[in-house]
């Protein structure tokens, strides 16, 4: 996370006084070698990916993709806008297709997931999975490709508003019935 007094223009972010909002977000210039994530007035700043995270973000989103229903759509690095200005971009989505612009709503918003890296990992595990629940996504897949084997985790939403595992991927195969079946193999 960057504290707002601690961004400077040598980090490619103008200097900026006070917590950050949505609106200084969106405002800033496109720049596709970081990701920008705003929670809470802070900045979550990290970069894009590496190959084999983009190659495991693809692959996921190719198998959901394939699998959704006509009434979902699969996507990856989405603006999702959450409650009090907050604003998250999973790796790869499931949504209830809506007419939206730069941001999408996280009301349609069906399934969140991240691919971890040593840099958003605790970003990953963490805040977003705290901040996912807050804003009732019902679901949270987690890939974890720093295991051996690559891992994935689904998570559901609870009626405590809590997540809880319901799949777990096995040799690199994970098999999930909700929200809708898929079969998703995970390169090593």
């Amino acid at each position: 996370m960057v504290a707002p007094a601690e961004v400077q223009s040598d980090f490619l972010l103008p200097n900026h006084e006070g917590p950050w909002t949505l609106k200084d977000v969106l405002a800033l210039p496109e720049d596709h070698s970081q990701r920008i994530e705003l929670v809470d007035g802070m900045l979550l700043v990290s970069p894009l990916g590496s190959y084999r995270h983009q190659r495991l973000v693809g692959r996921v989103f190719v198998a959901l993709d394939s699998a959704c229903p006509a009434q979902f759509e699969a996507t990856v690095e989405l603006n999702v806008a959450l409650s009090s200005g907050r604003l998250l971009i999973p790796d790869f989505t499931v949504v209830k297709p809506c007419d939206a612009d730069i941001t999408f709503p996280v009301s349609n918003l069906v399934l969140a997931g991240e691919v971890l890296s040593k840099s958003t990992r605790m970003n990953d595990l963490v805040l977003k999975r705290h901040v996912y629940a807050e804003a009732a996504v019902p679901y949270y897949l987690i890939i974890d490709p720093l295991k051996k084997v690559v891992e994935a985790t689904l998570l559901e939403l609870n009626d405590e508003g809590e997540y809880v595992e319901i799949a777990q991927s096995d040799a690199g195969v994970l098999t999930i019935e909700r929200p809708f079946p898929v079969t998703i193999e995970l390169p090593s």
